[in-house]
């Protein structure tokens, strides 16, 4: 197994006053020719929101976009007449495909904060579209649950368009899970909160691990830990 550990305080930032952003991957003003992507994984921003503001309408295209909201929630609105709210535990995901304008706001009193992840789709020019999901609350039963997936066999999840799949869930503290990976694949995991050990090293919160060559995962859980693991093919 080889695991390669992203701390926070390394990770690139971006300071605008009304939103504070750190970088897991090259992205915006943030260069590192050694942090392009894992695999079809090629953005992955810790974004801090202010209330009452937020991103303005832009364009997207060929892209697979996911936002986990950590705390508070954003609210959605698109060129294709979509609009909605996703709270904090919940996904929205925004297949790009041949362009879509959208923006995202904070209309809330409080802090919202997000992780948004772009996954590079398997196919260009594909039609566009929106969905919000709502996960039970507290069901996971210490398992991280498929949420956005397009791999054949994961069932209940959002679908995209890459052989890959978002898996979240909170994991107790003094707990142990597996996750089936396989060789031929590898994962990025990044913790909302929380601490856990891979392969004996330690994931505190928001930093990021790469995990490679390994038929199988093991998560020891040192801190009550919300886990987002994304699984793509290798390199």
């Amino acid at each position: 197994m080889s695991v390669e550990i992203r701390p926070f305080d390394s990770l690139g930032h971006a300071e605008f006053g009304w939103l504070d952003a750190r970088h897991h991957f090259s992205f915006g003003h943030y260069y590192d020719p050694s942090r392009m992507n894992v695999g079809p994984l090629r953005v992955w921003n810790d974004d801090t929101i202010q209330p009452g503001t937020g991103f303005d309408a832009h364009p997207h295209r060929d892209m697979e976009i996911i936002t986990y909201v950590r705390e508070g929630a954003i609210s959605h609105r698109d060129s294709l007449g979509n609009s909605g709210r996703t709270v904090a535990g919940d996904i929205q995901v925004m297949s790009a495909g041949t362009g879509i304008v959208h923006e995202e706001f904070n209309r809330e009193d409080e802090t919202t904060r997000i992780f948004q992840i772009w996954i590079i789709p398997r196919r260009r020019g594909q039609p566009p579209r929106w969905e919000t999901r709502t996960f039970p609350k507290g069901e996971s039963g210490g398992a991280l649950v498929p949420m956005a997936s397009g791999r054949a066999g994961i069932d209940g999840a959002v679908p995209i368009d890459q052989d890959a799949t978002l898996f979240a869930g909170t994991l107790p503290a003094g707990s142990v899970l597996d996750h089936a990976l396989g060789i031929s694949r590898q994962a990025y995991i990044v913790l909302a909160r929380g601490s856990i050990i891979v392969d004996g090293q330690v994931v505190g919160e928001r930093d990021g691990a790469i995990v490679r060559d390994a038929e199988t995962v093991r998560i020891e859980v040192t801190e009550e830990a919300e886990v987002i693991l994304v699984d793509v093919a290798a390199d």
